[in-house]
């Protein structure tokens, strides 16, 4: 009997990831084709082959579908459209044969994060949240290890604290850190994350500023913002952003304007076997999202129910998907940033100017 899955995936760069599937599209305006959105159909992009556990041997077959609309447009829908768009993107999984069904991005942040879509489906959902908690947590400490920041007396920030994947980064990364840093919109909800970490190694504090991640050697950042929320004057040389956002956190302009600080994108796996998506969805070949790997290790479990859904990820269900993900082969990847690979010469370079800056930029803050 054999294992399947699909994957819901959208478009967030409305132009760059539509023409991806439909090269006219090159030719229209991006008001076009937004405004255009909202009629089409579910898309179906392709069939995955080639996933092979390391463990059981089995081999896993699924599909990439995508729900037409852009973020802005979920955001600018009735919840009701949205939902319904994206349970007909899940009906054309289910005629398929897919037996459990992931969210991505923000198709698994509408609403009430994809309860209201297990309950109008027949086959088992979800978000994919809980592995994305722990191949963030896995790469801001492989991040912390590159660029020589011992952990246990770093300060980390997390941005978006108080949402879903935030709350749960949050409480695994006071385990291990010497300070931590919980910054998001609300004080009271910050305030209730605070309660959570509290007890563990690191000294917790909350702001609703985002300049207090000026002081963090690491951040990690998760919000579900539109738009950049992370800007150059934000950050200290030689600080880490582990950016888990989509869309991202990180404006360009720390690219372009702070070498000194290292941008990495979260949540890039490395799938077992010799994988072949049939689309290319903007990840080097055999990675993926680590949302779209839980979806991938479940099947290849054969756990298929609903398994992250809502605004709660508890802290053992993070912990279970890793040890079933890592006990099938999927495992964190090597860092990429702005869609381009991050590597040993590039860190080494950051890690350079991080120290010939950091006298600098410290006679500025006492100049200020």
């Amino acid at each position: 009997m054999t294992d399947t899955f699909g994957f819901i995936i959208h478009p967030i760069d409305i132009k760059r990831d539509v023409a991806r599937k439909y090269p006219i599209f090159n030719y229209a305006s991006h008001g076009l084709i937004n405004w255009l959105s909202r009629f089409f159909p579910p898309v179906y992009l392709s069939q995955v082959e080639g996933v092979r556990s390391t463990h059981s041997h089995n081999e896993l077959t699924g599909w990439l579908l995508a729900c037409p609309l852009t973020p802005q447009r979920m955001l600018s829908l009735p919840e009701a459209v949205v939902y319904n768009k994206i349970i007909a993107t899940g009906r054309m999984a289910e005629k398929l044969g897919a037996k459990i069904l992931g969210l991505g991005a923000f198709t698994a942040v509408v609403g009430d994060a994809g309860v209201t879509i297990a309950k109008n489906l027949d086959i088992p959902v979800t978000t994919g949240d809980s592995y994305t908690v722990v191949i963030a947590v896995e790469a801001v400490q492989e991040a912390a290890r590159q660029m020589a920041i011992p952990l246990e007396s770093a300060t980390v920030a997390v941005v978006g604290a108080s949402g879903a994947i935030g709350r749960t980064c949050a409480a695994l990364l006071a385990r291990e850190c010497g300070a931590l840093t919980l910054i998001g919109r609300r004080e009271d909800a910050l305030n209730a994350v605070r309660e959570q970490c509290e007890g563990q190694m690191a000294d917790v504090r909350v702001s609703t500023a985002l300049a207090a991640m000026y002081e963090a050697d690491l951040v990690l950042t998760v919000t579900s913002a539109i738009d950049t929320v992370i800007e150059p004057q934000h950050l200290k040389p030689g600080a880490v952003v582990c950016d888990v956002a989509r869309p991202r956190d990180v404006s360009r302009q720390v690219a372009d304007q702070r070498d000194d600080v290292l941008v990495i994108e979260g949540g890039m796996v490395e799938i077992p076997g010799a994988v072949n998506f049939n689309f290319d969805f903007g990840f080097p070949s055999g990675k993926a999202y680590a949302c779209m790997a839980e979806t991938m290790a479940l099947a290849l479990e054969g756990r298929y129910e609903n398994y992250t859904l809502g605004k709660q990820i508890s802290i053992e269900q993070a912990l279970q998907i890793q040890e079933i993900a890592h006990r099938h082969g999927f495992r964190l990847s090597g860092f990429r940033s702005f869609e381009k690979p991050v590597s040993a010469e590039h860190i080494a370079a950051v890690r350079e100017r991080a120290q010939a800056n950091r006298r600098v930029w410290s006679a500025k803050q006492r100049l200020g």
